[in-house]
């Protein structure tokens, strides 16, 4: 559903405007709540609400009674706000989300199917570069 990577820059009240591809299948979704969080290997994760009630339903089966459950739901979770895209497509970006995905003023955008990552442009840099070389290994780990 969401694909490509896009560059961009948040303005002066740390707000973005998504791509055009993205805010153009957004006009044509019934529902159009979007819920952002902290993702994992440093970047924001943005879910339109049917995925983000997907995912939900996933965590909160899994039973509270383990250590590793509670950890992760209530960093996950805590971290979370439903969010409104304005009329030009523009998202405010929380300070506490900023902070945990480093972000200053240059973001890239990332389309991953269900969901959108909101990266610092030095950190999408620094995993696209570690992480290239493996993407064939991991293919053929992934599909043997």
């Amino acid at each position: 559903m969401w694909y490509g990577e896009y560059h961009h820059t948040l303005d002066d009240k740390d707000r973005f405007v998504l791509p055009a591809k993205f805010r153009d299948k957004i006009k044509g979704f019934e529902n159009k709540k979007f819920y952002i969080t902290r993702g994992l290997d440093g970047c924001l994760f943005l879910f339109h609400a049917e995925e983000w009630v997907k995912l939900e339903g996933k965590l909160k089966s899994l039973s509270f009674t383990k250590r590793e459950t509670r950890f992760f739901n209530r960093l996950y979770f805590s971290g979370a706000q439903e969010i409104d895209i304005d009329s030009q497509g523009r998202i405010t970006l929380l300070s506490y989300l900023k902070d945990f995905a480093l972000i200053q003023r240059e973001i890239v955008i990332v389309g991953v199917a269900d969901r959108i990552e909101i990266w610092a442009r030095e950190e999408w840099g620094k995993f696209y570069r570690e992480n290239k070389k493996r993407f064939e290994e991991v293919a053929e780990n992934l599909f043997e």
